[in-house]
């Protein structure tokens, strides 16, 4: 790092202020996941900005994904997935592996790094006080020999149809953090896993967040030239999907972001993680990163 004077270090303090003020006392949901959890380093370092929100009278939820730890791990165990349409059949020998990832082992390092930078971190699921109810995801796709649509069933997937804040509204505010696995129970209650930027969209949504900060690894959303586009509007993002300058794995992330909106988020920022700092440069200075998708 390089040296900066102590004089610096004020001035940069006091440009933050009005910064702090706008989140002063509000819920920011951040959802940390994948490739953005990176090396230990950069782990450590989201924990302490982390900690930092939580200093400065704003309240951050962590959301976290998974991904990466999920298919080490079914690896180590020589348990095979099943793809139908790009996306993994969850059958019950995988669920309990990925219940056990989420909420055993990544969300307690991750509790276990905040309470570490001086945080009091809560590590729960969306099962903990039936938080999120979810509904078993199905998916169409169309036969290429037949041309005809079929349902396929994803297995023990799900997506989020009610959030219950009991749990939560004991939590925020009382200097304690949040760090939440995206799984889910079902009406039958049966676990779920829930994609995890859209189980963020969902809580973030129901606790009317002022920021859904989405850590993904890309800089945000680029335009045709690959040039970050700083902010849109739900109408433009619309639009760029539709002429497809929004495409890919991009889609159903902006997707969410529409999502949280309507569920009364009032701004959704997709950004870098591994980007150091990414969440603070975000919030507290006037620089920004990212693509702020707003109403």
């Amino acid at each position: 790092m390089t040296d900066i004077s102590p004089l610096d270090q004020a001035r940069i303090l006091s440009e933050a202020l009005p910064h702090m003020q706008q989140y002063d006392e509000e819920t920011i949901v951040i959802k940390y996941g994948g490739h953005a959890m990176g090396d230990e380093e950069t782990a450590k370092n989201f924990a302490r900005d982390i900690v930092l929100l939580e200093q400065t009278a704003i309240n951050p939820v962590v959301v976290h994904g998974g991904g990466p730890q999920i298919a080490t791990m079914l690896k180590r165990l020589g348990i095979q997935s099943e793809f139908a349409a790009g996306l993994r059949i969850t059958d019950a020998a995988t669920i309990e592996i990925v219940e056990m990832v989420l909420a055993g082992s990544v969300n307690k390092q991750i509790v276990g790094y905040i309470n570490e930078a001086g945080g009091k971190a809560v590590g729960l699921s969306g099962k903990d006080g039936n938080m999120v109810k979810a509904s078993k995801t199905t998916r169409t796709i169309v036969d290429p020999g037949s041309n005809i649509e079929k349902a396929i069933d994803l297995g023990f997937v799900g997506d989020p149809e009610k959030v219950d804040l009991t749990l939560l509204n004991q939590l925020i505010g009382y200097e304690l953090i949040p760090v939440l696995a995206p799984l889910a129970t079902s009406k039958e209650g049966q676990t779920l896993n829930v994609n995890a930027d859209t189980f963020a969209g969902a809580v973030a949504g129901a606790l009317k967040a002022k920021r859904l900060l989405l850590l993904t690894d890309v800089p945000g959303v680029l335009d045709k030239s690959k040039k970050l586009i700083p902010q849109l509007s739900v109408k433009d993002a619309r639009k760029l999907i539709a002429d497809g300058t929004i495409s890919g794995g991009m889609i159903p992330k902006v997707e969410t972001c529409i999502y949280a909106l309507e569920q009364g988020v009032e701004g959704v920022v997709i950004i870098d993680g591994k980007m150091q700092h990414a969440v603070l440069l975000e919030l507290f200075t006037n620089q920004g990163t990212g693509t702020l998708i707003h109403k």
